[in-house]
């Protein structure tokens, strides 16, 4: 039997050192057969500071300057959204696996691309939806699955909160795929997507900056049985930012924030029984451990976030752009 310390450590880039690079890089560091080995900032500046940060071996003023680095095993792609894409074939190109941040890219014809060429290149690729490798998300999605508590009736999940409006920041810049839908909006779809499956109609109303980005969206996923999904992302309000599954013998919520790490509550006559799933990371490292093991297999394709899901998923997202006319 191999023991920890003789299992080479698998070592990380990372691309885009904002707030999520950060999360991801403090929780890599939880990981034992992980280490973060370089970071690539078009500032040196900027990469210098997040390698100290984080004890990063190599830090780089070019993200292709480090997808060159052949002792590289993975990089996590933490740009805006509109870099998504090309920062992935250029790692792809260079057989380097990647763990692409949500949204995978801009489009489905995008997405399709990277998966082609991933496919071409016999490496790993993976959308790094953190939500599907939540223990308190895998929990509810089991459940659901049994129909524990009977078939899902109704599900309402929302996405918002309110920051001043800044076309200086990546979140309200249009051109990098600013605005509530790619950036939070993804997560209640996400929720509909993964428990109830593709709907067979879409509802969607918009309100929008003076920028052309949307500042909310309204979404209603209908589906067989008169079950609906109702679901909202918004920049402008706080919302409870909950996924809400009402179910036949009893309502499953997964609590505020229910993207990240969460709690669930069961409340069946009347009676809430909150389970806490006790977590002591930011919650990436899940999605990390899962992206190691599948590296260590010499998988190319993840068997929970698959490029299935992620086509389905960036499908789903340009359906809602076309109905309230929202071009990039």
């Amino acid at each position: 039997m191999t023991k920890q310390e003789d299992i080479k450590k698998i070592k990380w880039g990372i691309i885009g050192l904002g707030r999520i690079a950060n999360s991801f890089a403090t929780d890599l560091a939880t990981i034992s057969d992980a280490e973060l080995y370089a970071v690539a900032s078009r500032s040196q500046e900027k990469a210098d500071e997040f390698a100290k940060k984080h004890k990063a071996t190599k830090a780089y003023d070019s993200y292709e300057t480090l997808a060159n680095d052949t002792n590289i095993d993975a990089v996590y792609v933490a740009t805006p959204h509109s870099l998504h894409k090309e920062n992935a074939l250029m790692c792809l190109e260079n057989g380097i696996a990647v763990l692409g941040e949500k949204p995978f890219a801009m489009n489905a014809e995008d997405v399709n691309e990277m998966i082609v060429k991933a496919k071409e290149k016999n490496v790993l690729l993976m959308e790094a939806l953190w939500t599907y490798f939540l223990p308190h998300y895998q929990y509810v999605l089991k459940e659901l699955k049994n129909k524990t508590y009977g078939n899902i009736l109704k599900l309402e999940s929302d996405f918002g909160f309110k920051r001043p409006y800044d076309t200086s920041t990546r979140l309200f810049d249009k051109k990098l795929g600013g605005g509530s839908l790619l950036d939070i909006g993804i997560y209640p779809i996400f929720a509909a997507l993964s428990t109830l499956g593709t709907p067979k109609k879409i509802e969607a109303s918009a309100t929008f900056f003076e920028n052309g980005a949307d500042s909310s969206c309204d979404m209603v996923f209908e589906y067989n049985n008169n079950i609906n999904a109702y679901l909202k992302s918004s920049l402008i309000e706080e919302l409870p930012t909950q996924a809400v599954f009402y179910c036949e013998d009893a309502i499953v919520k997964i609590n505020t924030q229910f993207h990240a790490p969460s709690t669930v509550s069961i409340i069946k006559d009347g009676n809430e029984e909150v389970i806490d799933f006790k977590y002591n990371t930011i919650g990436y490292s899940f999605e990390a451990i899962h992206f190691n093991q599948l590296l260590r297999e010499a998988k190319t394709e993840s068997d929970v976030m698959t490029f299935d899901f992620s086509r389905k998923l960036i499908k789903t997202l340009d359906q809602v752009r076309s109905i309230i006319q929202l071009k990039y």
